[in-house]
């Protein structure tokens, strides 16, 4: 990670004293096809003849399965405390701002 990356306000909890942010990375992922990540892992460990033979028959096999798509990036979670002072200082951030973080102090 960077030395500061953006995260997202997902839950506030204020007790009066003590406020806790909830936050996570906001990163935008887009999802890919487990299809698609086996037929690019395939093709990266075969040689350019052994691949002419084997991708035709690997993307038929794959066309009958079903189409799983998954995320290809698990986003860091944070939970952070700090006195409500501190919160008024940093401008009261409500749930879906977008805060950034110094990690090289956390």
């Amino acid at each position: 990670m960077a030395a500061e990356d953006d995260f997202k306000i997902t839950q506030i909890i204020d007790n009066g004293q003590m406020v806790q942010l909830t936050l996570i990375e906001n990163v935008t992922t887009e999802p890919i096809s487990q299809k698609q990540m086996i037929i690019d892992n395939v093709s990266r460990k075969l040689d350019a003849e052994t691949k002419e033979q084997v991708m035709p028959l690997l993307e038929a096999i794959l066309q009958a399965q079903p189409t799983i798509n998954i995320k290809s990036y698990q986003q860091t979670q944070i939970t952070i405390a700090m006195p409500r002072s501190r919160y008024e200082k940093i401008g009261k951030p409500q749930v879906g701002n977008v805060i950034t973080i110094n990690l090289k102090r956390i």
